[in-house]
């Protein structure tokens, strides 16, 4: 513990105000202090003379005060903002009419909102939570997925068989490519290539990094929500019609597993080592736990009524599963197959991303 000094006087002063005065030091004794201060100091002179130490590096990455879920809210033209860590809802955006898909850059920094009623996506700066412009795009938008370099952002356009590119940085559209009929989401691989579900067709349309379309895959009925690995050796589609998940290669581009999915898949997300695949059976209001290697469903948890989107937080401990019909969000624990927390939307919510940090 430090000494106690008298309110209002500095260390040394006396109680009555004046300071002591100082004792002087005799010549011998102010000898022997510089000679002491000169033997503490040779260590110090020597080691200057040598190699300096290395210096610490300074890292710069950034570590954000919490990661966040948002959740598209088709219903209410809101996107509600939640902390995962927290397990609540933290704010809410305003944004265009019908908002169902949404994504998240992959430094974090932005969300990307798709407005089925309004044509256009909008920019989401996550730091502050501030809408920061909006995109005209073609008909009914469903979902917005940028790039792994986080330079474009995809726009799978429900009503217009297209898929929109908007430049991340300019924010203007700069192609537009035409897919299968309905395309409804959209993930990508390191490499740059995209995926797309084509609803109607019963199919996924492969896109090269220029976007250009290489190839179509067939897969099980009505594709709906698809998602890849963080490596991209994997990608997930969800089959609505045929109650199944597709697997694909990315290095054949062909199907090479099937899942079980339930009765009616919707969205699913992979875990980040990729051995568990999460799917929300929008029949049977439940989230499904798949084993890849396996291919079995090794753990199911009921959760809202028509659960649409599936969305992993990036230490894989959290999953969180929108719940259209309830106007909520289900919050799951996937390692002991428990519902963590329930928590209110806006009007029937749908896309859900987290941010990556």
């Amino acid at each position: 513990m430090h000494p106690l000094h008298p309110v209002g006087a500095p260390p040394g002063t006396a109680r009555g105000g004046r300071r002591p005065r100082r004792a002087r030091l005799s010549r011998r004794s102010r000898h022997l202090c510089w000679t002491s201060a000169a033997a503490l100091l040779l260590p110090c002179v020597l080691a200057a003379t040598g190699s300096p130490p290395a210096r610490t590096p300074r890292h710069l990455a950034r570590f954000p005060i919490r990661v966040s879920a948002y959740v598209a809210n088709s219903g209410s033209r809101t996107v509600s903002v939640y902390d995962t860590q927290l397990e609540r809802q933290v704010g809410a955006v305003q944004v265009g009419h019908g908002p169902t898909g949404v994504g998240v850059s992959p430094d974090g920094d932005e969300a990307y909102v798709a407005n089925g009623r309004s044509d256009s996506v909008t920019f989401i700066e996550t730091n502050h939570r501030l809408p920061t412009d909006t995109v005209g795009v073609q008909r009914r938008p469903f979902a917005a997925t940028p790039t792994r370099d986080g330079r474009e952002v995809l726009v799978a356009n429900f009503g217009s068989d297209t898929v929109s590119v908007i430049n991340a940085h300019d924010r203007q559209v700069v192609d537009s490519v035409r897919v299968g009929p309905l395309p409804h989401s959209i993930t990508t691989v390191p490499d740059g290539r995209a995926y797309v579900t084509d609803n109607g067709g019963h199919a996924v349309t492969v896109l090269d990094p220029e976007e250009h379309v290489i190839r179509t895959i067939r897969v099980g009925d009505f594709p709906s929500g698809i998602s890849s690995t963080p490596s991209g050796d994997r990608v997930f589609v969800s089959n609505t019609g045929s109650g199944t998940v597709s697997v694909i290669d990315p290095d054949t581009d062909s199907v090479v597993a099937i899942l079980p999915g339930g009765r009616a898949p919707l969205g699913n997300a992979v875990s980040p080592d990729g051995r568990h695949l999460y799917v929300a059976d929008s029949a049977r209001d439940c989230l499904l736990i798949v084993d890849v290697p396996t291919g079995t469903i090794t753990g199911h948890v009921h959760v809202g009524v028509k659960p649409q989107g599936v969305a992993i937080t990036p230490d894989g401990r959290r999953v969180w599963v929108t719940n259209e019909e309830s106007d909520t969000v289900s919050v799951i624990d996937p390692f002991v197959a428990r519902l963590r927390a329930t928590l209110p939307t806006g009007h029937e919510p749908e896309g859900i991303a987290i941010t990556p940090r």
